[in-house]
């Protein structure tokens, strides 16, 4: 299959380079309720300050997610890092953009504020310092044929949390599709590793990886979604093995949290996966043995479907596609329908009917 139109492309010189997906920014009516799912689903408190609560992995990135008190429930945006200075200084010459400024989060450096074309707070961020990694188990010894590796030992996993190794990626909807994929192509330089388009060509879904060059990346750092407005669809954390996506299942149904999907394997990116829902309905994805990529691969283009989504487990939940609509979002459909080039009724018929 063929892409009909030029987003998401990949761009030979791009403004600068992202290195990796720094944080999640949130707000929230209840901080100790958000506190309570956090550490139930995994992540660790790093620092806590008026108003605001932050959580790491057991990474080496100081703080990976940042919940800040506010009178209703929001995602706000995400903050990438980039190598030095010299690339803030590129991004804060940009239509918009903040001037570089001291980073008054855990692990402190530099940051640049960015507003996407379709309304999310990007921050971009260089020179933190690192923490120090948590320790964590190794994956499980696995029997898998002869020679059997686990000998006179058994497998016995330990009823708590699964540890996070890492924020994966954020998923978003957007009306305006093609200048969001732009924006983050040409300005941060991430990589459309595959993309899914309607029956037209026209894309709908792209999974964009960053550009580390003969590094391998995560197939997808940032993943958009055409939709009618901007919206949160999940985030994914990593974990060691399927044995922590389990006992993550496990717990989190024992605490009394919503299960959203899984488990399964995913089909682009290969993850298996499990979703849950924080006390506000956002998703957030457990998941691991993902698929990573050298800069040097190219785009993949598949067909959107409902069946596209996984290689087994259960099929994808209507929540995943319809979103509530209530009053302000059929307002902003109306309004988006009006202004974005990327939307049209006869686009979201053909959506709802792929995912009906």
């Amino acid at each position: 299959m063929k892409l009909s139109t030029l987003e998401p492309a990949r761009h030979a010189n791009p403004t600068v380079k992202a290195q990796s997906l720094a944080y999640l920014m949130f707000e929230r009516p209840d901080l100790d309720k958000a506190e309570r799912f956090l550490t139930d689903f995994g992540l660790r408190v790093v620092h806590r300050e008026a108003g605001a609560i932050y959580f790491r992995s057991a990474g080496s990135a100081p703080f990976c997610y940042r919940v800040a008190q506010a009178a209703k429930p929001r995602f706000v945006g995400f903050g990438l890092t980039v190598g030095d200075r010299a690339d803030l200084l590129k991004l804060a010459s940009l239509p918009g953009a903040s001037p570089v400024r001291v980073a008054r989060t855990p692990g402190g450096g530099e940051v640049v504020s960015l507003v996407d074309p379709s309304g999310f707070e990007v921050e971009v961020v260089a020179g933190q310092s690192m923490s120090t990694p948590l320790a964590v188990r190794p994956p499980l010894a696995m029997n898998l044929g002869n020679p059997p590796v686990r000998v006179d030992a058994t497998q016995r996993l330990p009823v708590e949390p699964p540890e996070i190794l890492k924020l994966g990626h954020v998923v978003l909807e957007v009306a305006d599709f093609q200048a969001t994929c732009g924006w983050y192509t040409r300005h941060l330089g991430l990589i459309p590793s595959d993309v899914q388009v309607l029956p037209d060509g026209s894309p709908a879904v792209a999974f964009m990886r960053l550009n580390l060059g003969p590094q391998p990346a995560d197939h997808h750092t940032l993943a958009l979604a055409q939709g009618f407005m901007p919206l949160y669809s999940h985030s994914a954390y990593e974990v060691v093995d399927a044995d922590a996506v389990g006992m993550g299942q496990r717990l989190l149904r024992e605490r009394g949290w919503r299960h959203a999907w899984g488990m399964g394997r995913h089909i682009l990116g290969s993850q298996i996966f499990d979703y849950w829902q924080d006390p506000w309905g956002a998703k957030h994805e457990h998941y691991c043995d993902g698929d990573v990529m050298t800069a040097q691969l190219g785009t993949g283009v598949h067909p959107v479907s409902r069946e596209a989504m996984s290689q087994w487990g259960p099929l994808m939940p209507s929540s995943f596609t319809k979103p509530k609509l209530t009053p302000s979002n059929i307002a902003a459909l109306l309004r988006n329908l009006r202004r974005s080039p990327d939307l049209s009724v006869r686009k979201l018929i053909t959506l709802a009917r792929l995912f009906a």
